[in-house]
């Protein structure tokens, strides 16, 4: 798809997801066009439902459908499997990095960090569907650096009942961090302090 094509979408599908994963799902990105989202098994998503942006503001819904031989479920933990709830965390921040892309901004994305995060339920191998509900309380392209970050809360259902709560997830893309050249050492073969 050509890229204001990308940027006017609505909805995305699992192909389109993974395809954005690995980089081809648009045609002619701009310059600094470097985020991804990751592919299987870390990504958290089968599709996206609802993207929507007014100014600053906005809404990204996700899901992904709970299968039974989730890798997950096979270690964590023997005799009582449950969806870790760092993964449910890290569906979240995917989303909002994918909806920095979406809203314009350039550059590859980091996870940021959070504020509280309550979980009162849990994701098990027979449920059906996991729904991330973000609305996004602000989201801002900085002009000298090139960067853009976005602030939301969320929700986490599983078959339509609230498990976790997340406040101020944040998600930032940063240009210059690609390390392409991986698995080869280079320049930004290390990590350490963003700058």
């Amino acid at each position: 798809m050509k890229y204001v094509d990308f940027l006017a979408r609505e909805r995305f599908e699992q192909e389109e997801l993974l395809a954005f994963g690995h980089g081809t799902l648009v045609d002619d990105p701009p310059e600094h066009f470097e985020a991804r989202l990751p592919v299987p098994p870390m990504l958290m998503l089968d599709r996206v439902t609802e993207l929507r942006r007014e100014g600053p503001r906005g809404r990204i819904v996700g899901e992904r459908d709970v299968r039974l031989d989730d890798w997950f479920f096979q270690c964590h933990f023997i005799g009582d499997p449950v969806q870790p709830g760092c993964l449910g965390v890290d569906g979240v921040w995917q989303l909002l990095g994918f909806f920095c892309n979406w809203a314009g901004g350039l550059g590859a994305g980091r996870a940021l960090g959070c504020g509280e995060i309550e979980f009162f339920g849990q994701i098990r191998p027979h449920d059906g569907v996991v729904r991330y509900e973000l609305d996004v309380l602000r989201y801002r392209e900085m002009a000298n650096s090139g960067a853009s970050i976005a602030i939301a809360d969320a929700t986490v259902l599983v078959d339509d009942e609230a498990v976790y709560t997340i406040q101020r997830a944040k998600v930032g893309l940063f240009r210059d961090l690609v390390y392409a050249d991986y698995p080869r050492a280079s320049e930004r073969s290390r990590g350490g302090k963003l700058s």
